[in-house]
């Protein structure tokens, strides 16, 4: 693909360190695109990694993450975005977990992902972890991206309700991460409703996006703290970059325990 200096859709991010956390350890990238010399056609590329490993460690995890699904991603044909996005995702695993095992303080390293690429107007996702997407068309919000956790598989199996899930002790044990000893499987489901089956939603890769709907990449620095009726609000009555800020503010008013990143990409409203 060819780099090219302005997207094609409008987007804001940002990253803060919380209150309480030494370093950042999430990492964010946007990069745009058209696909070849003689296709115009743009694409967008979008990531949020979420280190996980403690002091400097972390953050080595998601940089990798997000240099090497970037480049992965930039590298293609983008033929075939689905496998592509699974091959990225997988290198960049396997990059973490050999920089680890060789790097002494470095063991045990990993990184949540969670990406987002739009080819013109269709939408592919992957995500590892508990960094996640959401969908905000209109007036409703939806979470497009699993948690990879130990509640939330408490909430699949009826063991636990979400709003138990949401005060667990166990609510941040990860179950999915790269860099992790077993390579973790990139989950493509893409859900655009709570009830949808595990198939429809991995035949959703790739579906349309509306004109004025936008997506909210983030870590669960902001999750934690910040309910999804407040990301909608946020989205639907700010500017992106205004949104993006109060988001990040408002999960600092209530104590920033961790890293927090944000990115929010419109589409463009109809001509």
């Amino acid at each position: 693909m060819i780099p090219i200096e302005r997207a094609h859709l409008f987007v804001a991010a940002d990253s803060n360190k919380g209150m309480n956390r030494e370093n950042n350890e999430d990492r964010f990238a946007v990069s745009a695109h058209h696909l070849g010399p003689d296709d115009p056609t743009p694409s967008l590329l979008a990531i949020v990694a979420d280190g996980i490993g403690g002091h400097l460690a972390g953050e080595v995890a998601a940089e990798f993450a997000v240099e090497i699904v970037s480049k992965v991603v930039a590298d293609s044909d983008a033929k075939d975005p689905v496998r592509i996005l699974k091959t990225a995702y997988l290198n960049a695993s396997k990059a973490i977990l050999e920089h680890a095992d060789a790097t002494p303080g470095q063991h045990g390293m990993g990184a949540t992902c969670v990406s987002a690429w739009i080819i013109e107007d269709k939408l592919y996702v992957a995500n590892v972890g508990d960094s996640r997407l959401y969908l905000i068309r209109s007036d409703k919000i939806q979470r497009l991206s699993v948690d990879h956790t130990w509640v939330q598989e408490a909430v699949d199996h009826g063991a636990l309700s979400p709003d138990q899930a949401k005060q667990h002790p166990y609510g941040n044990v990860i179950r999915r991460y790269l860099g992790s000893h077993e390579l973790p499987e990139p989950d493509f489901r893409l859900r655009l409703h709570e009830r949808q089956s595990d198939s429809d939603a991995e035949k959703n890769q790739g579906m349309p996006l509306q004109p004025n709907d936008r997506l909210i990449l983030c870590s669960d620095g902001l999750t934690d703290l910040v309910e999804d009726k407040e990301i909608l609000e946020n989205a639907n009555t700010l500017t992106e970059e205004k949104a993006v800020q109060a988001l990040i503010d408002l999960a600092n008013e209530r104590g920033g325990r961790d890293n927090i990143t944000v990115i929010i990409i419109r589409m463009p409203e109809e001509k």
